[in-house]
């Protein structure tokens, strides 16, 4: 089967495709055949080796964290699924791959395609979707009136938590380049704001700030309410492990204000995003698709900014 992968720490243009052995699944997995992948932003950073001291992983290594496709074998012990359900799922936590022709994961990874997707549409979401609902529900506690402000609204992370915010009934404000505001605001923005020219002073106070930014944490930390709460989703692309852990260290002395987590969704929550979606709360956000071999253009277009909500690796367009 195809994969792609990379054996160096480097650029774009280390990825490659490869020929590898389809596996087999073994007690607990599923094999899916992969229809649709997702590039997520992060992963550039693992790519150029930013991320080296947090994942020791040899290589070569896959790259890929989301996807959607069929089910084609079970290993044993599998009971939930059979050859033929859609599916979308993500690969277990710190490890990639899901850009190939075939993957196993554990059957925890996985749960029932919405119905009301197509699977290249809804390979947009296993990834940002988990860990929008993860940072308005579980970490932010988002309430119904509340004040919401996003940053790096675009993107595939952000993008979401405007939709989701907004089905949660909060008032949210988002920040964005001049030549999206009018989009984010379809997308459900009651504000958007061009965050060239917006100074944080002028935004006011809010109860909950979700960054998905990574750069000058401190002082929109600032506007938070008196019991305000900032999930922070991003961290400063120049100096990575710095960054990791000064908001780990912020968050764990004020673990009640700052919030900070690795995206690790249980079952019930991949398959929570199946019911959102079919109840539609959130649509995924598709900026272009991709055949297999442009892996190294959409790396490219995403270090160079600008993109609304995701890519996406179509593995039937060869």
């Amino acid at each position: 089967m195809r994969a792609v992968q990379y054996d160096r720490f480097g650029p774009p243009e280390v990825l490659r495709i490869v020929e590898v052995p389809t596996p087999d699944p073994g007690p607990g997995e599923v094999l899916v055949e992969i229809h649709a992948a997702s590039v997520d932003a992060g992963e550039g950073a693992f790519r150029a080796g930013k991320m080296r001291r947090i994942t020791r992983a040899g290589f070569p290594r896959g790259t890929g964290n989301d996807f959607t496709g069929r089910v084609t074998a079970v290993g044993s012990g599998v009971h939930a699924w059979q050859a033929g359900d859609a599916v979308w799922g993500l690969m277990p936590h710190f490890t990639f791959g899901a850009i190939a022709d075939y993957v196993t994961v554990p059957e925890q990874r996985l749960a029932r395609a919405p119905g009301n997707l197509e699977l290249l549409e809804a390979a947009a979401l296993p990834s940002s979707g988990t860990t929008a609902m993860t940072a308005l529900t579980d970490k932010a506690h988002l309430a119904p009136g509340e004040r919401l402000l996003v940053r790096g609204a675009t993107g595939g992370v952000g993008s979401i938590v405007v939709q989701l915010g907004k089905s949660l009934g909060a008032h949210v404000t988002a920040l964005a380049g001049a030549r999206n505001l009018d989009w984010i605001a379809e997308l459900g923005a009651d504000v958007a704001l061009d965050y060239r020219t917006t100074r944080p002073e002028e935004l006011g106070r809010f109860d909950v700030i979700v960054d998905v930014v990574g750069t000058d944490l401190g002082t929109y930390r600032k506007l938070l309410t008196r019991r305000g709460r900032m999930v922070a989703l991003a961290f400063d692309p120049d100096r990575i492990i710095a960054s990791v852990v000064g908001m780990g260290l912020r968050a764990a002395a004020s673990p009640r204000r700052i919030k900070v987590f690795s995206n690790d969704p249980s079952a019930d929550r991949i398959a929570e995003l199946t019911r959102s979606v079919e109840a539609g709360g959130i649509r995924p956000v598709i900026d272009t698709v991709f055949p297999m071999s442009g892996i190294a253009q959409a790396h490219r277009r995403l270090e160079a900014g600008g993109v609304r909500g995701k890519y996406v690796i179509d593995m039937r367009d060869s």
